[in-house]
């Protein structure tokens, strides 16, 4: 078990190196931030200065190795819009999106599940065949597109709840169910499917046999061996999630790590981009190793690669 939690932990460790280095070069590529450091009528000469003191006008490979080495001593730089240092700056934006992609994934875990297993104990009724036709078109629809119809329809035109911001349950009820719209409808579909894979297995139909109830025999005996592909789901389904309410925070300006990358991403304060994919991409791999970890437990042929 120490060897697999340690392999994992080296691959994660790897994919970090690797999030880092591209994102740097892509930060790096689309040009240099010294015109946000200086006035607008600064002097060739104080431009010059002020690039050898952030050290832009070293090759950019060396750029990258002293970055590496600041970083791994927990400095991710000072923001260039705010004037902060960068990873307390991050840090305060991430318990919001904990909490938006914590729901969203919470809600969407819940309700994709029991539909999915109402919809396969109820198989070829119409309940099940609206729930299935669901399943489809909430796959379907862009999670911006969602959440752009909920602001129109239950903020702009009813007028029941805020259009964004944070602080309230109001003001989370929208980005929520746009940011588990996509989840709801997958959880359903792989629910429903590995419900079915079971129901018609031989231990399933031993259970029903010594008259056991049947809700008992559902939830006991066949939710229960259909619960690895879920487990492996929801895991990856709650990274997605983490790291894809971008788009989510912006519409509804919600102030998590998502919308500040994109504000930073405007006044080109790349430290903040870097250290906001950095955190997010950490935050995927820890979710990752948690279920790889739990699915090793689950199922041990995992663990020895078998």
């Amino acid at each position: 078990m120490l060897r697999y939690v340690g392999r994992r932990l080296l691959l994660g460790l790897l994919a970090l190196f690797g999030v880092s280095l591209i994102t740097f070069v892509a930060t790096h590529l689309s040009g240099e931030a010294t015109w946000l450091l200086v006035p607008m009528d600064a002097s060739a000469a104080e431009i010059a200065a002020v690039r050898a003191r952030y050290g832009l006008d070293l090759p950019l490979f060396q750029q990258y190795v002293i970055y590496l080495g600041n970083v791994l001593g927990g400095d991710f730089g000072t923001s260039i819009k705010y004037r902060v240092p960068v990873l307390e700056l991050v840090w305060s934006r991430v318990p919001a999106t904990l909490v938006l992609a914590g729901t969203g994934f919470l809600l969407a875990l819940a309700t994709g599940t029991a539909l999915g297993i109402t919809a396969a104990v109820h198989r070829g009724s119409r309940l099940d065949t609206g729930v299935t036709l669901f399943g489809l078109v909430g796959q379907a629809m862009p999670g911006f597109w969602v959440a752009i119809m909920l602001q129109l329809v239950f903020a702009v035109q009813l007028g029941w709840l805020p259009t964004g911001g944070s602080g309230s349950i109001p003001q989370m009820v929208l980005p929520v169910i746009a940011v588990s719209w996509f989840s709801i409808a997958a959880f359903m579909r792989l629910t429903r499917s590995a419900m079915l894979d079971v129901l018609g297995s031989d231990y399933v139909k031993l259970a029903r046999l010594k008259g056991n109830p049947e809700r008992v025999v559902i939830l006991r005996h066949a939710f229960r061996n259909a619960l690895i592909p879920l487990v492996t789901f929801a895991g990856l389904n709650l990274a997605a999630l983490l790291g894809g309410t971008v788009v989510i925070e912006t519409i509804f300006a919600w102030p998590g790590i998502g919308k500040l990358m994109i504000d930073a991403i405007g006044s080109r304060d790349y430290p903040v981009v870097q250290a906001g994919v950095l955190v997010t991409a950490t935050l995927f791999i820890l979710v990752n190793l948690a279920v790889d970890l739990v699915y090793g437990v689950l199922d041990p042929r995992i663990r020895h690669g078998r």
